[in-house]
């Protein structure tokens, strides 16, 4: 027993991303000696959260609280776990657990991101043997596994297909790597001025300027592609690319590994990457989740629990 509820904004059936999240009591998953609890500080909001609110990716089990961009204290650490301790700042991804065995195809070679044996996404999954379903970060507390918490650079010129939440990380990480030139690629021309301040040298708006692959073609090494449509023009993506260039779509390797991320943070740290937010009081999660649909956020909207988060963590 804990001194503290679990709970959090709960979707129960596809009409939770038109504002009708309820904020209710959930029964987190059962404790084991893997596991941490989490005060819940910040959590970002990802449009994989609306997509699982929708059950735009197949059946959602509601109910469901989305966000696995989640900051916050540990309050109580598992006895498995060593390099955490209770007071500890934490984070959590997208993944939840593996089995992390030695004979696991993937978790042998260090992939857990890849487990096909035991994997659970960080909400919207149920733990095997029993231990319960996964809830995400719009919440007051999360539990999850102790172990989950955590090409560009110079004479490379890059492309970063959708500057949105996902896409200014690509701006402000390739300027860090020390690629020559960042090239910001979305459909219109009104983001123009906010990329380049991200740190962009060009900017192309392919719904603005029916010459854009013709006037860029042969142009870059590198295109990380981080938008997914029926409508999306591949073939004039790829015409950017010089001979030997690479086309990446983000989504095709699944999730980073704990390793990944934290050689990412380190790098960030060093390099002073930081993301443009917008601070969202946890109790308007409702109204956050409309504005992010609408496509209002610029570039990531973070929920704050002012119950639990400090000035000084802001």
């Amino acid at each position: 027993m804990t001194d503290y509820k679990f709970e959090g904004w709960l979707g129960r059936t596809p009409e939770a991303i038109n504002g009708k999240m309820e904020w209710a009591e959930y029964e987190p998953k059962k404790w084991t000696e893997d596991d941490v609890d989490i005060q819940v500080t910040h959590c970002g909001i990802c449009g994989s959260d609306l997509h699982t609110l929708r059950s735009g990716w197949g059946a959602t089990p509601y109910p469901c609280c989305v966000g696995h961009e989640i900051v916050g204290k540990a309050v109580r650490v598992g006895k498995n776990i060593s390099h955490i301790k209770v007071g500890d700042r934490v984070g959590v991804g997208a993944q939840g657990r593996s089995c992390m065995k030695s004979d696991c195809p993937e978790c042998g070679i260090g992939k857990w991101n890849y487990c096909s044996r035991g994997a659970v996404n960080t909400y919207g999954s149920v733990y095997p043997d029993g231990e319960g379903k996964s809830y995400g970060g719009y919440a007051d507390y999360n539990r999850t596994n102790g172990h989950f918490q955590n090409g560009c650079g110079p004479g490379k010129n890059v492309g970063i297909v959708g500057v949105g939440g996902l896409g200014h990380f690509g701006v402000l990480f390739a300027k860090a790597l020390g690629a020559d030139k960042v090239v910001g690629i979305s459909r219109r021309a009104s983001k123009k001025d906010e990329v380049l301040q991200l740190g962009a040298d060009a900017y192309i708006a392919t719904a603005d300027d029916k010459d854009w692959a013709k006037t860029n073609k042969r142009t870059l090494d590198l295109i990380i592609c981080t938008v997914s449509s029926g409508d999306m023009p591949l073939q004039d993506y790829l015409k950017l690319l010089r001979v030997g260039g690479t086309f990446i779509q983000v989504g095709g390797s699944l999730i980073g590994s704990p390793q990944e991320i934290q050689e990412m943070l380190d790098f960030a740290a060093e390099k002073q990457v930081k993301p443009w937010v917008e601070l969202r009081p946890l109790k308007e999660a409702n109204q956050a989740v409309i504005d992010m649909e609408a496509g209002k956020a610029r570039y990531r909207y973070v929920l704050v629990n002012e119950k639990h988060a400090s000035k000084s963590n802001l």
